[in-house]
Protein backbone atom coordinates (compact mmCIF):
# COMPACT_ATOMS: atom_id res chain seq x y z
CA UNK A 1 0.00 0.00 0.00
CA UNK A 2 2.77 2.22 0.88
CA UNK A 3 4.50 1.62 -2.40
CA UNK A 4 1.63 2.44 -4.43
CA UNK A 5 0.98 5.47 -2.93
CA UNK A 6 4.36 7.06 -3.08
CA UNK A 7 3.90 5.71 -7.07
CA UNK A 8 0.79 7.60 -6.97
CA UNK A 9 2.74 10.90 -5.88
CA UNK A 10 5.47 10.70 -8.16
CA UNK A 11 2.78 10.22 -11.01
CA UNK A 12 1.36 13.11 -10.40
CA UNK A 13 4.14 15.31 -9.83
CA UNK A 14 5.45 14.15 -12.98
CA UNK A 15 2.22 14.54 -14.83
CA UNK A 16 1.67 17.89 -13.47
CA UNK A 17 4.53 19.84 -15.56
CA UNK A 18 3.20 18.35 -18.71
CA UNK A 19 -0.47 19.32 -17.71
CA UNK A 20 0.73 23.03 -16.93
CA UNK A 21 2.94 23.37 -20.26
CA UNK A 22 -0.23 21.72 -22.10
CA UNK A 23 -2.54 24.24 -20.96
CA UNK A 24 0.27 26.81 -21.92
CA UNK A 25 0.24 25.73 -25.49
CA UNK A 26 -3.49 25.76 -25.49
CA UNK A 27 -4.21 28.77 -26.18
CA UNK A 28 -1.68 29.78 -29.31
CA UNK A 29 -3.36 26.49 -30.91
CA UNK A 30 -6.93 28.14 -30.66
CA UNK A 31 -5.29 31.24 -32.27
CA UNK A 32 -3.41 30.16 -34.69
CA UNK A 33 -6.01 29.46 -37.35
CA UNK A 34 -7.22 32.99 -36.98
CA UNK A 35 -3.86 34.60 -37.11
CA UNK A 36 -3.19 32.28 -40.50
CA UNK A 37 -6.19 33.61 -41.66
CA UNK A 38 -5.70 37.21 -40.84
CA UNK A 39 -2.18 37.40 -42.03
CA UNK A 40 -2.63 35.63 -45.58
CA UNK A 41 -5.90 37.55 -46.25
CA UNK A 42 -5.31 41.26 -44.41
CA UNK A 43 -1.54 41.83 -44.01
CA UNK A 44 -0.16 40.22 -46.57
CA UNK A 45 -2.19 41.67 -49.58
CA UNK A 46 -1.58 45.42 -47.54
CA UNK A 47 2.50 44.40 -47.81
CA UNK A 48 1.52 43.69 -51.42
CA UNK A 49 -0.25 46.92 -52.02
CA UNK A 50 2.18 48.92 -51.02
CA UNK A 51 5.06 47.45 -52.86
CA UNK A 52 2.23 47.64 -56.20
CA UNK A 53 2.10 51.19 -55.05
CA UNK A 54 5.86 52.59 -56.34
CA UNK A 55 4.99 50.45 -59.57
CA UNK A 56 3.70 51.15 -62.93
CA UNK A 57 2.35 47.54 -63.00
CA UNK A 58 -0.91 47.24 -65.21
CA UNK A 59 -1.71 44.17 -63.42
CA UNK A 60 -0.77 41.60 -66.39
CA UNK A 61 3.01 42.36 -67.15
CA UNK A 62 4.76 40.05 -65.28
CA UNK A 63 7.18 42.44 -64.91
CA UNK A 64 6.55 45.55 -62.33
CA UNK A 65 8.82 48.58 -63.43
CA UNK A 66 9.66 50.29 -60.10
CA UNK A 67 9.12 54.07 -60.56
CA UNK A 68 9.51 55.18 -56.74
CA UNK A 69 6.90 57.86 -55.42
CA UNK A 70 5.61 59.12 -58.69
CA UNK A 71 2.53 57.78 -58.19
CA UNK A 72 2.00 59.46 -54.63
CA UNK A 73 3.03 62.77 -56.36
CA UNK A 74 0.88 62.42 -59.11
CA UNK A 75 -2.34 62.01 -56.65
CA UNK A 76 -1.53 65.16 -55.01
CA UNK A 77 -1.02 67.24 -58.18
CA UNK A 78 -3.45 65.78 -60.83
CA UNK A 79 -6.33 67.90 -60.19
CA UNK A 80 -8.97 64.96 -61.57
CA UNK A 81 -7.56 62.96 -58.56
CA UNK A 82 -7.66 66.11 -56.20
CA UNK A 83 -11.28 67.02 -56.99
CA UNK A 84 -12.84 63.48 -55.41
CA UNK A 85 -11.58 64.57 -52.45
CA UNK A 86 -14.09 67.54 -52.60
CA UNK A 87 -16.90 64.82 -52.76
CA UNK A 88 -16.46 63.38 -49.78
CA UNK A 89 -17.23 66.98 -47.67
CA UNK A 90 -20.19 66.24 -48.56
CA UNK A 91 -20.46 62.89 -47.26
CA UNK A 92 -18.76 64.49 -44.34
CA UNK A 93 -21.16 67.49 -43.34
CA UNK A 94 -24.03 64.53 -44.33
CA UNK A 95 -21.86 62.03 -41.39
CA UNK A 96 -22.25 65.33 -38.94
CA UNK A 97 -26.24 65.33 -39.50
CA UNK A 98 -27.01 61.92 -38.77
CA UNK A 99 -24.58 61.85 -35.61
CA UNK A 100 -26.60 64.95 -34.32
CA UNK A 101 -29.75 63.22 -35.28
CA UNK A 102 -29.26 59.68 -33.91
CA UNK A 103 -28.20 61.31 -30.35
CA UNK A 104 -31.02 63.26 -30.30
CA UNK A 105 -33.50 60.12 -30.74
CA UNK A 106 -31.53 58.13 -28.92
CA UNK A 107 -31.90 60.62 -25.92
CA UNK A 108 -35.67 60.70 -26.17
CA UNK A 109 -36.12 57.02 -26.72
CA UNK A 110 -33.98 56.51 -23.90
CA UNK A 111 -36.52 57.45 -21.19
CA UNK A 112 -40.25 56.90 -20.90
CA UNK A 113 -41.64 57.46 -24.37
CA UNK A 114 -44.97 55.94 -25.88
CA UNK A 115 -44.27 53.65 -28.91
CA UNK A 116 -40.59 53.84 -28.07
CA UNK A 117 -39.63 50.35 -28.98
CA UNK A 118 -42.06 50.71 -32.16
CA UNK A 119 -39.75 54.08 -32.92
CA UNK A 120 -36.24 52.10 -32.08
CA UNK A 121 -37.49 49.19 -34.89
CA UNK A 122 -37.69 52.27 -37.63
CA UNK A 123 -34.91 53.93 -36.63
CA UNK A 124 -32.48 50.69 -36.44
CA UNK A 125 -34.06 49.07 -39.66
CA UNK A 126 -32.34 50.95 -42.69
CA UNK A 127 -29.45 49.66 -41.28
CA UNK A 128 -29.88 46.09 -41.42
CA UNK A 129 -30.98 46.37 -45.43
CA UNK A 130 -28.43 45.28 -47.99
CA UNK A 131 -26.61 48.61 -49.59
CA UNK A 132 -27.95 47.41 -53.23
CA UNK A 133 -31.32 47.22 -52.09
CA UNK A 134 -31.35 50.50 -50.88
CA UNK A 135 -29.63 51.70 -53.66
CA UNK A 136 -32.20 50.18 -55.80
CA UNK A 137 -35.00 51.72 -53.68
CA UNK A 138 -33.56 55.48 -53.76
CA UNK A 139 -33.08 55.17 -57.51
CA UNK A 140 -36.69 55.19 -58.10
CA UNK A 141 -37.01 57.32 -55.30
CA UNK A 142 -35.04 60.27 -56.96
CA UNK A 143 -35.79 59.70 -60.91
CA UNK A 144 -37.93 62.10 -62.64
CA UNK A 145 -41.73 61.82 -61.29
CA UNK A 146 -40.52 59.39 -59.17
CA UNK A 147 -41.99 58.97 -55.75
CA UNK A 148 -39.86 62.67 -54.04
CA UNK A 149 -41.52 64.40 -57.04
CA UNK A 150 -44.73 62.60 -56.25
CA UNK A 151 -44.96 63.99 -52.91
CA UNK A 152 -43.41 67.33 -53.34
CA UNK A 153 -46.05 67.70 -55.69
CA UNK A 154 -48.76 67.01 -53.57
CA UNK A 155 -47.45 69.83 -51.30
CA UNK A 156 -47.37 72.13 -54.22
CA UNK A 157 -43.81 72.34 -55.63
CA UNK A 158 -44.19 71.49 -59.03
CA UNK A 159 -40.38 72.67 -60.46
CA UNK A 160 -38.41 69.91 -58.73
CA UNK A 161 -34.74 69.25 -59.80
CA UNK A 162 -33.37 66.30 -61.59
CA UNK A 163 -32.05 64.75 -58.03
CA UNK A 164 -29.26 62.57 -59.28
CA UNK A 165 -28.63 64.17 -62.72
CA UNK A 166 -28.03 67.66 -61.62
CA UNK A 167 -24.25 68.21 -60.73
CA UNK A 168 -25.60 70.66 -57.91
CA UNK A 169 -28.10 68.22 -56.20
CA UNK A 170 -26.67 64.98 -57.17
CA UNK A 171 -24.46 64.59 -54.41
CA UNK A 172 -26.73 66.14 -51.59
CA UNK A 173 -29.05 63.45 -52.65
CA UNK A 174 -26.62 60.50 -52.80
CA UNK A 175 -25.47 61.88 -48.65
CA UNK A 176 -29.19 61.94 -47.60
CA UNK A 177 -29.40 58.67 -48.35
CA UNK A 178 -26.45 57.29 -46.67
CA UNK A 179 -27.54 59.50 -43.46
CA UNK A 180 -30.90 57.28 -44.33
CA UNK A 181 -28.98 54.23 -44.05
CA UNK A 182 -26.04 54.37 -41.02
CA UNK A 183 -28.47 56.72 -38.69
CA UNK A 184 -29.28 53.89 -37.16
CA UNK A 185 -25.60 52.17 -36.13
CA UNK A 186 -25.45 55.09 -34.24
CA UNK A 187 -28.36 55.50 -32.64
CA UNK A 188 -27.97 52.03 -31.13
CA UNK A 189 -24.75 52.79 -29.78
CA UNK A 190 -25.65 56.11 -28.13
CA UNK A 191 -28.71 54.58 -26.95
CA UNK A 192 -27.18 51.61 -25.51
CA UNK A 193 -24.40 53.92 -23.70
CA UNK A 194 -27.20 55.86 -22.25
CA UNK A 195 -28.99 52.79 -21.19
CA UNK A 196 -25.74 51.86 -19.11
CA UNK A 197 -26.23 55.32 -16.98
CA UNK A 198 -26.80 54.74 -13.60
CA UNK A 199 -30.66 55.92 -12.57
CA UNK A 200 -28.52 57.41 -9.39
CA UNK A 201 -27.02 60.19 -11.53
CA UNK A 202 -30.25 61.42 -12.78
CA UNK A 203 -32.24 61.36 -9.72
CA UNK A 204 -29.37 63.56 -8.06
CA UNK A 205 -29.49 66.33 -10.84
CA UNK A 206 -33.67 66.29 -10.38
CA UNK A 207 -33.20 67.09 -6.51
CA UNK A 208 -31.07 69.66 -7.74
CA UNK A 209 -33.31 70.95 -10.18
CA UNK A 210 -31.60 70.20 -13.34
CA UNK A 211 -33.47 70.85 -16.73
CA UNK A 212 -33.58 67.94 -19.49
CA UNK A 213 -30.68 70.37 -21.18
CA UNK A 214 -28.67 70.00 -18.36
CA UNK A 215 -28.79 66.99 -18.12
CA UNK A 216 -27.55 65.78 -21.93
CA UNK A 217 -25.30 68.34 -21.67
CA UNK A 218 -23.18 67.85 -18.12
CA UNK A 219 -24.41 63.88 -17.78
CA UNK A 220 -25.34 62.38 -20.77
CA UNK A 221 -23.11 64.06 -23.13
CA UNK A 222 -19.74 63.66 -21.14
CA UNK A 223 -20.69 59.96 -19.96
CA UNK A 224 -20.89 59.03 -23.32
CA UNK A 225 -17.82 60.67 -24.54
CA UNK A 226 -16.27 57.25 -25.91
CA UNK A 227 -18.96 56.56 -27.97
CA UNK A 228 -19.44 59.72 -29.39
CA UNK A 229 -15.58 59.65 -30.19
CA UNK A 230 -15.91 56.25 -31.75
CA UNK A 231 -18.89 57.07 -33.82
CA UNK A 232 -16.94 60.24 -34.65
CA UNK A 233 -13.92 58.78 -36.04
CA UNK A 234 -16.49 56.03 -37.83
CA UNK A 235 -18.28 58.74 -39.78
CA UNK A 236 -14.78 60.63 -41.19
CA UNK A 237 -13.43 57.67 -42.11
CA UNK A 238 -16.85 56.70 -43.50
CA UNK A 239 -17.36 59.70 -45.40
CA UNK A 240 -13.80 59.52 -47.13
CA UNK A 241 -14.15 55.85 -48.08
CA UNK A 242 -17.95 56.05 -49.73
CA UNK A 243 -18.18 53.24 -52.22
CA UNK A 244 -21.72 51.42 -52.85
CA UNK A 245 -24.32 53.88 -52.45
CA UNK A 246 -22.45 56.30 -55.51
CA UNK A 247 -21.54 53.73 -57.16
CA UNK A 248 -24.99 51.63 -57.06
CA UNK A 249 -27.09 55.12 -57.62
CA UNK A 250 -25.03 56.86 -60.24
CA UNK A 251 -21.92 55.14 -60.83
CA UNK A 252 -19.31 58.24 -60.49
CA UNK A 253 -21.35 60.30 -62.86
CA UNK A 254 -22.84 64.06 -63.07
CA UNK A 255 -19.40 64.48 -60.45
CA UNK A 256 -20.13 62.15 -57.63
CA UNK A 257 -17.21 60.28 -58.09
CA UNK A 258 -15.95 59.27 -54.59
CA UNK A 259 -12.26 58.51 -53.98
CA UNK A 260 -12.94 54.97 -53.60
CA UNK A 261 -14.70 54.75 -56.75
CA UNK A 262 -11.82 56.57 -58.62
CA UNK A 263 -9.43 54.03 -56.82
CA UNK A 264 -11.38 50.98 -58.37
CA UNK A 265 -11.53 52.63 -61.88
CA UNK A 266 -8.08 53.56 -62.04
CA UNK A 267 -6.92 49.64 -61.02
CA UNK A 268 -9.62 47.74 -62.62
CA UNK A 269 -10.91 49.95 -65.56
CA UNK A 270 -7.91 51.83 -67.05
CA UNK A 271 -5.52 49.09 -65.98
CA UNK A 272 -3.10 51.04 -63.70
CA UNK A 273 -2.71 49.38 -60.34
CA UNK A 274 0.28 51.11 -59.14
CA UNK A 275 -1.20 54.20 -59.04
CA UNK A 276 -4.52 52.44 -57.17
CA UNK A 277 -2.42 50.89 -55.04
CA UNK A 278 -0.90 54.02 -54.29
CA UNK A 279 -4.82 56.22 -53.96
CA UNK A 280 -5.17 52.88 -51.67
CA UNK A 281 -2.55 53.36 -49.59
CA UNK A 282 -3.38 56.87 -49.37
CA UNK A 283 -6.74 56.38 -47.68
CA UNK A 284 -5.22 54.36 -45.52
CA UNK A 285 -3.15 56.54 -44.15
CA UNK A 286 -5.92 59.25 -43.25
CA UNK A 287 -7.91 56.38 -41.49
CA UNK A 288 -4.71 55.51 -39.33
CA UNK A 289 -4.35 59.70 -39.02
CA UNK A 290 -7.92 60.70 -38.19
CA UNK A 291 -7.44 57.44 -35.84
CA UNK A 292 -4.79 58.62 -33.65
CA UNK A 293 -6.58 62.46 -33.83
CA UNK A 294 -9.53 60.74 -31.94
CA UNK A 295 -7.30 59.32 -29.48
CA UNK A 296 -5.55 62.37 -28.31
CA UNK A 297 -9.27 63.92 -28.66
CA UNK A 298 -10.69 61.58 -26.10
CA UNK A 299 -8.64 59.86 -23.99
CA UNK A 300 -9.44 56.97 -22.02
CA UNK A 301 -9.43 58.98 -18.77
CA UNK A 302 -12.85 60.95 -19.59
CA UNK A 303 -16.29 60.04 -19.79
CA UNK A 304 -16.05 57.95 -16.09
CA UNK A 305 -19.38 59.22 -13.72
CA UNK A 306 -18.86 56.17 -11.48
Amino acid sequence: MALLALNTRRGTRSGAPRTRRGWRVTPWLFLLVPLVLLITFTYLPVVNMISYSFTSWDGLDPEMKNVGWDNYVRIFTRPEILRVFLVSTYYLAGAILQLVLALYFAVILSFSTRFRNFFKGILFFPYLVNGVAIGIAFLFFFRPDGTLDVLLGILGFTDTPLWLGDREVANYSLAATSVWRYMGLNFVLFLGAIQSIPEEIYEAADLDGATGWHKVRHIIVPAISQIIGLSLILAISGALSVFEIPFIMTGGANGTETFVIKTVDTAFKFRKFGLGSAMAVVLLLFVVIISVVQKKLFPEEKGDLV
